[in-house]
């Protein structure tokens, strides 16, 4: 018989992120998410003392990752020029369904709000250095190029989920204004 590994603080904050992502913020409970890491509710109070000490940990936690994943601005003008296509097309997050989720939980979390201001101004900063160095100064277009990316998979169909044409030609467009 096989002894099953203790779960870490991380273990249950993806599980948090999953859940989340699959439910929204009611399912950030100690028992469903036990049920999902088929454990006791044990073992999350072992890690977390209540669930608003988890939300705010799961916060912290995704906070960090979606800003951690920011690459350091290029010195080369085409490689900044690759940069901001691929990020616009692709996005900042390397889970579009938790940063799906964590933008509807800010509509009515003060706390998750805060959270995502500051990685939306961290990611708004990081375009428009990537602009300037492409000789892109107005600020307003790093809004424009961000508000796209988050916006357009909300309006696009189930068929057009991967379409990032629109995106590209919103960059090139970008690019040839300049």
């Amino acid at each position: 018989m096989s002894k099953r590994s203790r779960l870490s603080p991380d273990d249950w904050l993806r599980a948090g992120l999953d859940a989340l992502s699959a439910a929204g913020p009611e399912a950030l409970k100690a028992e469903p998410l036990a049920r999902s890491l088929e454990t006791t509710k044990g073992s999350f109070y072992w890690h977390f003392p209540d669930v608003p000490a988890f939300r705010q940990a799961l916060l912290k936690f995704w906070g960090s990752e979606a800003g951690g994943l920011l690459a350091e601005t290029p010195s080369d003008r085409t490689e900044a020029v690759a940069q901001l296509h691929a990020l616009v097309r692709d996005g900042f997050s390397s889970e579009p369904a938790a940063e799906a989720a964590m933008r509807a939980w800010a509509r009515t979390d003060p706390t998750a709000a805060e959270t995502l201001a500051q990685i939306d101004a961290a990611r708004l900063d990081h375009l428009q250095e990537l602009l300037t160095r492409i000789g892109v100064t107005n600020p307003e277009i790093a809004r424009l190029l961000y508000a796209a990316q988050i916006g357009l998979p909300q309006i696009a169909g189930a068929e057009d989920s991967d379409d990032t044409a629109p995106l590209d030609t919103l960059v090139d467009l970008v690019l040839a204004l300049r």
